[in-house]
């Protein structure tokens, strides 16, 4: 049984026993005052309709007790571990050295594959097992929740370093669970008994940053995160970017017309990776300041560059479709002294917008203004498909695992039906991660117009750019 069922049924006996010693109580001076007094206390109708009331409101206040102790439940339902709630309180009360979240990556394929009531009896089955798995590694007392859909919080009176022990060897055993397919992925930090909240929105960061279990999953101090965070937003404040520029080459005229940004946070003497400073601006809500600093870095760079150079960068849908965003990126854009056309907005989304009508007027209102819009990471998911036959971009970057397989005959023959595809509706097509000339000769054939990567050049920093056209 879940530590959460425990505490659960203990809050609802004594609930209960509180509710009924005052009652019994009361009934019991009731039957004294009619029955058992020398004098016996007579039943006129007042005094029938007297104790018929107070049995009334006895009745009552002991169902308004109980529906009040269900609905301020410590568990989650569908787990029956805590509830994110209670977690916190129980993290505050108890104190553990270790905190830990452990997801199911994959929950959004799931729902989409099975019934609710395989997902309820899933959601339960995981945390039982995981439950079993700190209780057989030494922690009879830990505490689980359940957070959004499959995000399970882990307070533990193990080390941090146990604690991994546990989890790695729990998704060893369970990357299968009552038949379904589970991608999990953890993250683990020391508790500092401070912000209960805020520790568990950097163990939200942390899972955010990592693309594969296999590698090593590092264990985390909660100031350390903390400090961290503090270093994100002062390099946002001050505008603080170390931009980096990969050149696109035309395959035709082996010329760089484009060149593709890419950022990374500078505090001190050290960087902040994209991978770490995203999850927490976005959290922080950040990202439309974040998006236009380096909308606003880009107008700077252009005008020290060719002409028919342009720059591609990525911008967060969100910023596109918030409106004020919109109005200030247009006023910069109309006081600057930059052919819009030389602007390269990417967008990569793995699940296209519910309003995608809507979206796309906003992309419309981009193109009207002569910027170009561009597809990134195009075959990797069903949106990039879904938008492309609603909107006519201007580029298509294809996903890496075209180039990096691009020796397979099944690769090349669904590249090149993508690319007749693309050249049929008038929309430049771009290979990234191209490392060699066997590479490059192979897509040229294929009719690829830009490629990039290590094949081509190495990125050069902001100096090194500006230098090369002054």
């Amino acid at each position: 049984m879940l530590l959460s069922q425990k505490k659960e049924r203990e809050r609802r006996f004594a609930l209960a026993l509180r509710a009924a010693l005052p009652i019994l109580m009361l009934v019991g001076l009731i039957f004294y005052a009619l029955f058992f007094r020398d004098s016996h206390m007579s039943l006129s109708i007042e005094n029938e309709i007297l104790v018929g009331a107070i049995v009334f409101i006895s009745v009552y206040f002991i169902y308004f007790l109980i529906d009040l102790s269900v609905k301020e439940t410590l568990i989650d339902h569908q787990s029956q571990g805590y509830n994110q709630k209670a977690f916190v309180e129980q993290v505050i009360s108890t104190k553990p050295p270790t905190i830990a979240l452990i997801t199911i990556n994959n929950i959004e394929t799931i729902y989409e594959n099975y019934s609710y009531s395989d997902i309820d009896i899933l959601l339960y089955a995981f945390a039982s097992k995981l439950n079993n798995e700190f209780t057989f590694g030494g922690d009879e007392q830990t505490i689980i929740a359940r957070r959004y859909g499959a995000e399970f919080l882990i307070g533990s009176n193990l080390s941090s370093k146990k604690v991994k022990e546990v989890l790695k060897s729990f998704i060893s055993k369970n990357s299968t669970l009552n038949s379904i397919e589970l991608d999990l992925k953890y993250a683990v930090i020391k508790n500092s008994n401070q912000d209960v909240e805020n520790t568990i929105n950097h163990l939200k960061d942390i899972i955010n940053t990592q693309k594969d279990n296999k590698k090593s999953t590092p264990i985390y101090d909660a100031k350390d995160i903390s400090q961290i965070e503090k270093d994100i937003i002062d390099a946002l404040h001050y505008k603080r970017f170390n931009l980096s520029f990969r050149p696109i080459q035309n395959i035709k005229t082996n010329s760089i017309d484009i060149y593709e940004l890419s950022v990374k946070l500078a505090q001190g003497n050290k960087e902040i990776l994209p991978k770490t400073f995203l999850p927490i601006i976005n959290r922080l809500g950040l990202g439309r300041e974040y998006d236009m600093v380096l909308f606003e870095k880009v107008l700077a760079i252009l005008p020290l560059l060719d002409d028919n150079v342009c720059i591609s960068f990525n911008l967060s849908p969100f910023s596109l479709r918030d409106e004020k965003f919109q109005a200030e990126f247009f006023e910069k854009l109309h006081r600057c002294n930059v052919n819009p056309s030389r602007i390269i907005i990417e967008l990569y989304e793995r699940k296209a917008h519910h309003n995608l009508s809507g979206y796309l007027e906003i992309l419309k209102k981009f193109r009207a203004k002569g910027i170009k819009i561009a597809i990134d990471n195009f075959g990797s998911s069903n949106a990039s498909m879904e938008y492309m036959k609603h909107f006519r971009f201007d580029l298509v970057q294809f996903d890496r695992d075209f180039v990096t397989n691009i020796d397979d005959n099944n690769t090349q023959a669904m590249l090149k039906s993508l690319v007749d595809m693309s050249k049929s509706m008038g929309i430049t097509t771009v290979a990234k991660w191209v490392d060699n000339k066997s590479k490059k000769d192979i897509l040229a054939k294929l009719g690829l117009e830009y490629i990039q990567g290590f094949g081509v050049g190495k990125p050069i920093n902001e100096k090194v750019l500006i230098e090369k056209y002054n």
